[in-house]
């Protein structure tokens, strides 16, 4: 009898205000969602502010701690079929402890390459839903020029090769407690209805 390949789940938070984040409440949300639609899902989780990683330094003696976590990191997101992120806006862009975890997946000659027409990336084939939230109005108007967010997750994704990204986004949390409530509304109706939960 065949065997059956366990589909992987990789689940990643970045924000540091733990039971008060909108992206942690919301990645949360996704997870639930997608267990529900794939019994037995392996899940593997990161909280990136609980456990926070150093600045990436490439160059490390080969028994230095850091080259296995680094190694595990960059295995953990290979490994997985989908991954979700939760991905809050400071100050225009991501998180730093985010922008470290990425440091650690994009690597040459693992997640993509260099070819005579250019890069290409190698880590194709991931669902990967980034649950956005930002204080203000970001997804249009004259602020969606600085989004450096959103815009920079779909462009390193999608040098690596990740062309299956979805974004569920709660924005302008700091506009007042109606806006905000319509917000987180409007992102968990998308998490129970549009979200892609096909394998």
């Amino acid at each position: 009898m065949p065997s059956v390949t366990t589909m992987k789940l990789l689940h990643i938070d970045s924000s540091v205000l733990g039971d008060n984040s909108a992206s942690r409440h919301l990645s949360s949300a996704i997870v639930a969602r997608l267990r529900a639609e794939h019994p037995g899902l392996e899940v593997v989780y990161r909280d990136l502010a609980a456990q926070t990683l150093p600045h990436y330094t490439p160059v490390l003696a080969e028994d230095h701690p850091c080259v296995a976590r680094n190694g595990e990191i960059l295995e953990e997101f290979l490994a997985a079929d989908i991954v979700v992120i939760g991905a809050p806006m400071y100050n225009f862009t991501i998180p730093t402890q985010l922008k470290s975890w990425l440091d650690r997946i994009l690597i040459a000659g693992k997640t993509f390459r260099y070819t005579e027409k250019g890069p290409e990336g190698l880590a194709g084939g991931k669902h990967v839903i980034v649950a956005s939230s930002r204080g203000g109005i970001y997804s249009e108007g004259p602020a969606s020029a600085v989004d450096f967010q959103e815009t920079y997750l779909r462009h390193v994704f999608g040098f690596i090769g990740v062309r299956d990204l979805e974004i569920v986004r709660a924005e302008g949390l700091n506009l007042g407690a109606e806006q905000r409530e319509a917000a987180l509304v409007r992102a968990h109706q998308h998490i129970k209805g549009e979200l892609r939960v096909a394998a």
